[in-house]
């Protein structure tokens, strides 16, 4: 499915999520002023969710006007182009008609837009949005020879990983400072395991093991270990756990030999589990 004809989130049910700090308060002071937020964190972190959870809560409240779909997700890659957010003119039988882009669809219908890992988008798909971040809140559309201006209650939502920074793929300064920042990190053990705990379905000691072994596998960062564990895979060990699969071997499916393909690094994983879980 490409990306102009894959669907947004209509969001009926209210997203889990666990604060981490004034995340939601900042999100909501931003939305309020229609100020686009840039979220910034490591992989697994909790912005996907994060986001859901606030366009549930502006949209689904009434406060912004309840639409169909209140959040259009688009996961960013090196091939993503402008004219995939903007739309296209597609053939239909002996027809040629115009397809709107899921950023022309959330300026449309007052929704948000969240591009995520926007800094692994084509340039010409940063430079397309800048017209959306200030005053202007407009989104030139070239192919139709028209200016579309946003609905009153759009907002651009951008998010990317600090960690997978380099020289050819950064976001620019230009870019950069058209955004209110929000930072994410992974979270505390006692929060992980409460989120571990409500999405997998393992209990509160189990919950509490796995957080245990994502704070030491982070503490390898400082040994060369890139990111560490994302909350997101320690839920997948829960999940298998619950399943009926063995402790140790859940968590190496779903830690140990997903983190890395570097044998050291696995090793390295693998003897942190059999501390946390004793054969």
């Amino acid at each position: 499915m490409s990306v102009e004809e894959s669907p947004g989130y209509a969001l009926e049910a209210e997203p889990f999520y666990r604060p981490l700090a004034d995340e939601i308060e900042v999100f909501q002071a931003a939305y309020d002023q229609r100020l686009p937020v840039l979220l910034k964190g490591p992989t697994g972190c909790g912005k996907t969710r994060f986001i859901e959870y606030m366009a549930h809560k502006i949209y689904r409240s009434g406060v912004a006007g309840d639409i169909s779909q209140p959040l259009q997700t688009v996961a960013c890659h090196e091939d993503l182009s402008a004219t995939d957010l903007v739309g296209r003119f597609l053939l239909k039988g002996e027809e040629t008609v115009w397809q709107d882009g899921p950023l022309t669809r959330a300026v449309k219908d007052g929704a948000i837009c969240y591009l995520d890992e926007i800094v692994e988008a084509r340039k010409d798909s940063t430079v397309l949005i800048h017209s959306l971040t200030d005053h202007r809140r407009i989104l030139p559309m070239e192919k139709l020879g028209t200016i579309l201006d946003a609905h009153p209650n759009f907002l651009l939502v951008i998010s990317y990983n600090p960690g997978y920074q380099n020289v050819l793929k950064d976001l620019k300064p230009s870019t950069r400072q058209r955004f209110v920042a929000i930072d994410f990190d992974y979270p505390a053990k006692g929060v992980e395991a409460e989120i571990i705990a409500y999405e997998s379905g393992v209990d509160a000691e189990m919950a509490g093991c796995l957080a245990s072994l994502g704070e030491k596998i982070r503490n390898l960062r400082s040994h060369g270990f890139d990111e560490g564990v994302s909350t997101r895979l320690l839920i997948y060990a829960g999940q298998l756990i619950q399943q009926g699969i063995d402790t140790r071997r859940s968590c190496e499916a779903a830690i140990s030999r997903a983190v890395s393909d570097d044998q050291e690094v696995q090793r390295a994983v693998a003897e942190l589990v059999d501390i946390i879980f004793p054969a």
